[in-house]
């Protein structure tokens, strides 16, 4: 036997750390699904179109956390989970029972015990959110499906079909067959005879040539470029000719290319460096990933979390939360007066209990998760009033530990409130955590962040005359003019970052 202290984070606590993580959009799913599962949460705009009024009784957590005023004491450094684990501590039983694995559930109210707006909400009247839902666009067919669809209409031998359907169920996401055919006849089903690999390959050539987009189940990049070279060539109106310079460059000299060795291409082939540029100018026409042009992935919308303006009068940036998405949470006036009615059921009284505790327990997270933010973001504007003002290259180090020190949190508060989270600048939308890195100190004496030190390496990659592009040497040459001294082997990781290739890659002829 021995006697020790644990600290333990309670349920609440865990989920009210996972909201303070989540980006907007995310929030907003959170909520959506809430509003959906607990009917005695409900949006501000609803409550007010049903005809409420005056205050919603007390839960544990102030209904209209929308009215309340964002702006925060900076002498208020207490823990910003504080408030959560005095919910917690009033509420022990709520606190217990709402994430059991399998929790005990009570008998829902009756409709007929509740007012009218509640009786409408579940006897299925139509709402905003369901009717958006119904009218959201069915899925697209995924790229398969549409290949699919297309060898269906193929004017081919039938005993070819079935083989050209397995192939097709085997080519990836940019439009590659990279199964060989030896694993596809293994994994060919029992019950059906198996080919030989002489049909598979009449099969697959089949498949190459009668799908679009061309170049869709070539085997390697070379073949899936000169798919699209025959298929081009063959249109009216193309020189046929010209393409076929450009088949000999990728089938003969690809790898030549892919490094950049021009003078060796032009020794080998005869051509002049004009007729070789001309053709390089063509294969820009082809794709690396042709399946794309039947399934392209929408673009992920980033929605910032928080807006920062410069103030001319104040001289000053300013920073607010973007709470224009983001719905006004309350609790439902009929449900909580229902669950103080002792005349109700108790059953029904202790399910409504439930209910109204995990709003509340909502609601007030979401709050505390718009305090510590804004908090957060305000501390980070402060310090990084140069980088408003003058861009990347004035970004200063800002641990997370100061930050941390600053506000009285844990770091790791700080950590999750920064995690996916965008701000709206002047300078444009940036992620939240780039404000936080190390650094280094200049010759001069100064601060300055790795980010920064990369944004100096791109401006001086950009300016150099590209016939004659610098090395890694070089570059840490022109740094160390910066008062920016780092090694040549830094140089080219943070080169490597930024996607810029080396400097014979880089040479234009």
């Amino acid at each position: 036997m021995r006697m020790s202290q644990q600290m333990k984070l309670a349920p609440r606590m865990i989920q009210s750390m996972e909201i303070l993580q989540m980006p907007l959009q995310q929030l907003e799913e959170r909520i959506a699904q809430e509003l959906e599962s607990n009917a005695t949460l409900e949006l501000a705009e609803e409550s007010a179109e049903a005809g409420e009024s005056g205050p919603a009784p007390e839960t544990g957590a102030s209904a209209d956390s929308e009215d309340r005023p964002m702006r925060v004491d900076e002498a208020d450094a207490r823990d910003d989970f504080a408030r959560l684990e005095s919910f917690e501590e009033s509420n022990p039983e709520a606190a217990a029972n709402s994430f059991d694995e399998e929790p005990q559930r009570a008998e829902a109210p009756r409709i007929e015990e509740l007012g009218a707006y509640s009786r409408a909400r579940l006897e299925g009247e139509p709402d905003a959110k369901s009717e958006a839902m119904a009218n959201t666009a069915s899925r697209s067919a995924s790229l398969i499906e549409q290949l699919q669809d297309q060898w269906r209409m193929a004017d081919v031998d039938e005993a070819l079909r079935p083989l050209g359907e397995a192939i097709i169920s085997y080519i990836d996401d940019d439009g590659y067959l990279r199964t060989p055919f030896d694993a596809i006849l293994d994994r060919w089903p029992a019950d059906r005879p198996r080919p030989a690999s002489e049909d598979l390959q009449r099969a697959l050539s089949a498949v190459q040539l009668l799908l679009e987009p061309p170049g869709v189940a070539a085997r390697d990049v070379r073949e899936c470029l000169l798919l699209q070279v025959d298929a081009l060539a063959e249109r009216p109106g193309e020189p046929a000719a010209q393409w076929a310079v450009v088949g000999q460059l990728i089938n003969d000299h690809l790898e030549d290319l892919a490094q950049n060795r021009l003078p060796r291409i032009v020794e080998k082939t005869g051509l002049s460096m004009d007729d070789l540029k001309r053709a390089m100018e063509r294969m820009h026409l082809l794709s690396l990933a042709p399946a794309r042009q039947l399934v392209q992935e929408p673009p992920s919308a980033i929605v910032p979390d928080a807006i920062v303006e410069y103030d001319a009068d104040a001289d000053r940036y300013v920073a607010y939360l973007n709470d224009s998405r983001m719905p006004g949470l309350r609790i439902n006036r009929e449900y909580a007066l229902l669950a103080k009615d002792r005349a109700a059921p108790k059953p029904t009284r202790e399910f409504l209990k439930k209910s109204l505790s995990n709003a509340a327990w909502l609601i007030d997270a979401v709050e505390q998760r718009r305090r510590t933010l804004l908090r957060v973001i305000q501390v980070v504007v402060q310090a990084q009033r140069e980088y408003f003002d003058y861009g990347p290259q004035a970004l200063r180090p800002l641990p997370m530990t100061l930050v941390a020190e600053q506000l009285g949190v844990h770091v790791a508060t700080v950590s999750r409130a920064v995690a996916e989270k965008y701000l709206l600048t002047p300078r444009g939308i940036v992620p939240l955590r780039s404000f936080f890195s190390g650094g280094t100190q200049t010759q001069s004496g100064e601060e300055m962040s790795w980010d920064a030190i990369k944004a100096a390496l791109k401006e001086i990659i950009d300016a150099e005359e590209k016939t004659n592009p610098l090395s890694d040497d070089a570059l840490a040459e022109e740094l160390k003019k910066r008062g920016i001294e780092i090694a040549r082997r830094t140089v080219a990781k943070y080169r490597d970052q930024l996607g810029v290739p080396s400097a014979r890659l880089r040479k234009a002829y």
